[in-house]
């Protein structure tokens, strides 16, 4: 058996474990005899995992559930076939259950035709729908689920004491999930959900995606404050609210302003 090397206590992140990056951020939560999985990733990674969480000493048949954070490919698409390997279940927001249901490959980010992407999106049934203020327990340890879209309108976080696990909501660098109308990306949701990630007295954030950090106001601010930029700015089309430059070229026109 390997020995457990959690990041905090009842928390192991796979990479972490293994000593190497597979992928995204899979967060196994432990406590007493159950245990469950916070996102899992490609299907690529799946054998590795499964081997991995042998060698830690979890039963398969302990695991409560799989928890999709939301409903891209670089998450789930593990999903299926993990689900069939542990003979346990699924849980995701409602709005992502239509998209696993399915395998929408579109809605996905499974295929974007016009960079060559085309990947395979296993089906899966979503067993438990969990929605902001549920509670998930395991053992003796608690996640209060929390919506925080943006990224996607499906976008899950959890809190657990002073650990958010945050999802794609922001990285250490100030970054943020993509921001893209086919999946679902509000940025005026996005910028709620990270002022209540501010507003917690949360001391950890646990992305999905890079270093686990500890949460930091300024930075959250200064990525507010660049989304609240996005939402006047046609570089990001239909997610913006507004392009000031058109309301001022009318002005100018109907002011008969020539160029120069």
């Amino acid at each position: 058996m390997l020995e457990r090397r959690p990041v905090f206590p009842n928390v192991i992140e796979v990479n972490h474990q293994l000593g190497y990056v597979i992928g995204c951020n899979i967060y196994l939560i432990y406590s007493n005899d159950e245990w469950l999985l916070i996102d899992i990733g490609y299907e690529e990674v799946v054998e590795e995992v499964v081997d991995l969480i042998r060698n830690l000493d979890f039963p398969f048949a302990n695991c409560k559930t799989l928890i999709a954070t939301h409903a891209d490919v670089d998450h789930i698409q593990g999903l299926a076939q993990l689900k069939q390997i542990f003979k346990t279940t699924v849980s995701a927001h409602p709005l992502a259950e239509e998209s696993l249901k399915i395998g929408d490959k579109l809605k996905t980010f499974a295929q974007i035709e016009a960079q060559g992407i085309d990947l395979d999106m296993p089906p899966v049934e979503v067993d438990t729908l969990i929605n902001d203020g549920d509670k998930i327990t395991v053992g003796d340890v608690e996640l209060e689920v929390w919506l925080t879209p943006g990224h996607t309108d499906s976008q899950l976080s959890f809190r657990m004491g002073d650990l958010l696990f945050s999802g794609d909501n922001i990285y250490r660098d100030g970054c943020v999930g993509a921001i893209d109308a086919h999946h679902g990306s509000n940025l005026d949701d996005f910028i709620k959900s990270l002022r209540r990630i501010k507003a917690s007295n949360v001391k950890w954030l646990l992305p999905s995606h890079g270093p686990i950090f500890p949460k930091d106001d300024e930075l959250l601010e200064r990525t507010i404050a660049r989304l609240e930029s996005y939402r006047h700015m046609a570089d990001f089309g239909t997610c913006a609210t507004d392009w000031p430059l058109m309301d001022e070229w009318e002005r100018e026109i109907a002011e008969g302003k020539m160029p120069g």
